[in-house]
């Protein structure tokens, strides 16, 4: 029987990535004993100390386990996903759950495998067990991760990565993709399958860039950087160029751009493309125009170019994102 370790740690926990966990294995379990076969995990939620923890002054949950029992060796620990602190931010969650990703990484070394949930990913990576590796995470903590951690390959539009053993998984509910990934891992396709329609979760999405929504990094003291990016996003129905941006603010082309990746994790070029899909998207949700009419509004004028930039940023077809999400459309 496979040992799962749910770690209860601290901070503002998703209570959906403790809930998730125990329950999908756990129906498992009783699939299986249905079939007059043997359970197959044994899921323990494992914290520090078996101090209850509270989560939104509303929820308590009591560990199993505390990390100090020596006599429990998870064969897998899943970290579910913990927002940043209203004041200390990212950093006092690392530091508030230090023990438990120092605990993370022996277990690892003792041939444990990992998976964290959403930005559970911020945990994993404190362990140090993602360097030089690829990571998925929510879309709107992409800015934040790739300046704690610029060690660590972040794939944001991807819901499941597997590292050899140390998984993660994309925002919010597509955790329970990589639930379902690791399912078929261990236990083959069908009951994959037989428990993707149990739950009624699409077990074939492979990608979260539809669901994303483009904000620009704006946390750093770049004053050019700051004015072009405003300008930018006050212009993206012009055909911007990093020489006209250059120009405008007195700052050489390699300086801009260098400076740009540097404050914003983007370059020029990738920013001008991010903010004028995301008003392409939005036109697209709300407005009955086709596609030439929304790509001659943002700037483009070759169709094979602007459907190539809106599938690289949302995984999908400009028609087959106006038929997803423009009820107007799709009756």
């Amino acid at each position: 029987m496979k040992q799962v370790a749910i770690i209860v740690p601290r901070g503002a926990v998703a209570l959906s990535c403790i809930e998730g966990p125990l329950v999908c294995f756990t129906q498992l379990n009783n699939f299986l004993v249905r079939e007059g076969n043997d359970p197959m995990f044994d899921v323990k939620l494992v914290g520090a100390t078996k101090k209850p923890e509270d989560y939104h002054q509303v929820f308590r949950v009591t560990p199993d386990v505390e990390i100090s029992d020596n006599t429990f060796r998870p064969d897998l620990i899943i970290i579910p996903a913990v927002n940043p602190d209203p004041e200390g931010g990212w950093h006092k969650v690392l530091k508030d759950n230090d023990t438990i990703t120092k605990w993370i990484a022996g277990q690892r070394a003792k041939g444990a495998e990992v998976a964290s949930l959403c930005v559970g990913a911020f945990l994993l990576a404190s362990t140090g067990l993602l360097k030089g590796k690829r990571c998925s995470t929510h879309w709107s903590a992409v800015a934040d991760f790739q300046a704690m951690f610029p060690d660590i390959e972040l794939v944001s539009e991807k819901i499941i990565i597997d590292e050899n053993g140390i998984y993660s998984s994309g925002g919010a509910n597509s955790f329970w993709n990589l639930l379902l990934y690791l399912v078929e891992k261990y236990h083959g396709r069908p009951m994959a399958i037989a428990l993707s329609k149990y739950f009624e979760i699409d077990l074939s999405r492979d990608s979260q860039a539809a669901f994303s929504m483009f904000v620009g990094q704006r946390n750093h003291q770049d004053d050019s950087v700051l004015k072009a990016q405003d300008y930018i996003e006050k212009n993206w129905g012009e055909k911007i160029t990093v020489d006209q941006l250059a120009d405008i603010f007195s700052v050489g082309r390699r300086s801009l751009e260098r400076r740009f990746k540097k404050a914003t994790s983007n370059t020029v070029t990738e920013y001008i493309q991010r903010v004028k899909m995301e008003v392409a998207k939005k036109s697209f949700e709300s407005s009955r125009k086709n596609i030439n009419e929304i790509m001659y509004e943002v700037g483009y004028s070759d169709t094979k170019a602007f459907r190539n930039i809106f599938k690289k940023a949302t995984g999908i077809s400009p028609m087959e994102y106006r038929n997803k999400y423009n009820k107007s459309i799709s009756k």
